[in-house]
């Protein structure tokens, strides 16, 4: 995790030329330093079962990898899982141009596992121990935002004040009193930064990333369609495994990570009894039941039916 927070104190913007290189340099040598220690675990400990199975060559490997045809295999021929997979992988071919005398060893001895890393959601874990570093190869969501949280005893979820590592490590060593205003440029936000920018650093990422990527590219609540549309052409060209979107819509859920600007600028309608309606701003703070909820809280509250069973 931390990789947006990291891009903001080196005074890299999110997106930026500048950020793809440093993403895609920081995920090759994590790639490098795992295939390392995967051979040093399977020499202590053994490879993974699946290096040390044999494997008929099929005409299709052949079509699919003419390479093997170089290499004097023909359809019949068994091969074993570690050489199949350090040879004829095409991850690891590109491996095997920064790394060849690796990946002979990872031919010859296999490795312990046969996937190496992903970038998982880690949303809950940034905010618990990496005192709300970026999560995963996400920016931060904002520098001052509120989480929705469950309470014990409460009926609706709680507004929670939270702040970014970035902005707290400004303060900290810059300017006590700064606000998110007089923040650097680097420090952006998730939904500051154009689409496909997001998708440019999942697309620099995921060449080293041998498993899956979480992330998340925050568009616009008033973002045309074609436009919307346009951002899964653009990763289907930029080749990403998947293309996950966020848009803000509190019609359907607010969510659990919220800013003040989005609350102020949604209206909620209750319906009372009689029939008659009250608004509200998201913000605006409501007493009911002997509680006090803010608006949008109470209003998903009431909605999903989860109001009162915390």
């Amino acid at each position: 995790l931390g990789l947006g927070s990291t891009l903001a104190l080196l005074g890299i913007p999110y997106g930026s030329e500048a950020s793809l290189a440093f993403t895609e340099e920081v995920t090759k040598v994590l790639a490098l330093t795992g295939w390392e220690e995967a051979l040093e675990l399977a020499r202590e400990k053994g490879p993974a079962p699946i290096m040390e199975e044999d494997f008929t060559v099929t005409e299709k490997m052949l079509r699919k990898r003419p390479e093997m045809v170089e290499d004097s295999f023909k359809a019949g021929d068994r091969v074993k899982g570690k050489v199949l997979w350090a040879r004829y992988s095409r991850y690891m071919q590109q491996v095997a141009k920064e790394r060849p005398e690796l990946v002979n060893r990872l031919a010859e001895t296999g490795a312990r596992f046969t996937h190496h890393s992903s970038i998982a959601p880690t949303g809950t874990i940034s905010l618990s121990i990496g005192n709300n570093a970026s999560n995963g190869i996400e920016p931060s969501f904002s520098h001052h935002y509120f989480r929705n949280v469950i309470r014990e005893g409460r009926k609706t979820k709680e507004r929670v004040d939270v702040y970014s590592f970035e902005f707290l490590a400004y303060r900290a060593l810059v300017n006590p009193e700064a606000g998110v205003e007089e923040l650097p440029e680097s420090f952006v936000a998730a939904d500051t930064i154009p689409p496909k920018a997001h998708v440019d650093v999942q697309a620099a990422a995921q060449k080293w990333i041998d498993s899956s990527i979480s992330k998340t590219i925050n568009v616009p609540t008033d973002c045309p369609f074609e436009d919307f549309k346009d951002i899964y052409l653009y990763a289907y060209e930029k080749g990403l495994k998947g293309c996950t979107t966020f848009r803000f819509n509190p019609e359907a859920f607010q969510g659990v990570l919220v800013k003040e600007e989005d609350l102020q600028n949604t209206t909620y309608r209750f319906v009372l009894e009689d029939g008659s309606t009250v608004e509200a701003r998201g913000d605006e703070l409501i007493e009911y039941q002997g509680e006090t909820h803010t608006a949008a809280n109470l209003f998903d509250a009431l909605k999903e039916g989860y109001f009162g069973r915390f």
